[in-house]
């Protein structure tokens, strides 16, 4: 697979409580190679930017150190192989990722592992490896502080295959009583030519900035119908993310 590549998206979000809700957006993002990141003419670098900083690493250092240390530590070693990020890029200076996901190779080219990454509105991060069979699905108990109208425990489980034409992501969380939400992300491959982009950042503007200004919408719209809120404890799994974002 070639890549950088672009996905035109549709994001899905479901509610399965009392009262179903379910609200639909429509967004672009990106699918790069963490070694080898878009080359860009300068004047459009404001508007797609790859920054080791969003995703729990350090100013300066590849985007992709961080994430080998991680997966050291957590007995993984890809051995130089390859990783596929799909992610936002900053636009404007600005970026928010409720969700990256790595694609991890081994020297062989054969997938070794799956990482996803889950940023939440608190400037917090936290990962989680899974092991996808062969349906390109894994399940893994949640562990990390998202949103003040879901549970803080409860368990996933994440179908994520590798991305080609199309992109489907979908994550499901269930609780001791059956589903609490679902969410989905499916879009169509576009080359990631300047035309493109432009016709992407045209048709699609502000990507992060909508991204995290929808999330607040939807979160004041569940206080309005006066969904019980969970309070945040200290954050003890979750990862503080670096300033700067």
């Amino acid at each position: 697979m070639s890549v950088p590549a672009l996905y035109d998206t549709v994001v899905t979000h479901t509610r399965h409580d009392d009262e179903p809700r379910t609200f639909q957006h429509r967004l672009y993002t990106w699918l790069v190679d963490a070694d080898h990141l878009p080359a860009l003419p300068r004047w459009l670098r404001p508007f797609a930017r790859f920054d080791a900083r969003d995703h729990l690493g350090h100013d300066g250092e590849p985007l992709r150190a961080e994430l080998d240390r991680w997966l050291a530590s957590q007995g993984v070693n890809l051995e130089g192989g390859r990783v596929l990020m799909l992610a936002h890029a900053r636009v404007l200076g600005y970026v928010f990722n409720p969700l990256t996901v790595y694609w991890c190779e081994g020297p062989d080219g054969e997938q070794a592992c799956v990482v996803a990454e889950v940023h939440n509105t608190y400037g917090e991060a936290h990962r989680y490896l899974l092991r996808p069979g062969d349906d390109d699905s894994d399940s893994t108990d949640k562990r990390f502080y998202v949103s003040p109208f879901l549970p803080d425990h409860g368990r996933y489980r994440m179908r994520l295959p590798r991305p080609g034409e199309r992109l489907t992501v979908h994550i499901e969380l269930r609780g001791e009583n059956g589903r609490l939400l679902t969410a989905t992300m499916s879009g169509r491959r576009r080359p990631a030519t300047r035309r493109e982009l432009v016709r992407l950042l045209l048709r699609r503007p502000l990507v992060p900035q909508r991204v995290s200004l929808l999330i607040r919408k939807h979160g004041i719209a569940l206080w309005l119908r006066r969904v019980p809120i969970v309070p945040r404890r200290p954050a003890t799994s979750g990862t503080p993310r670096a300033k700067g974002r």
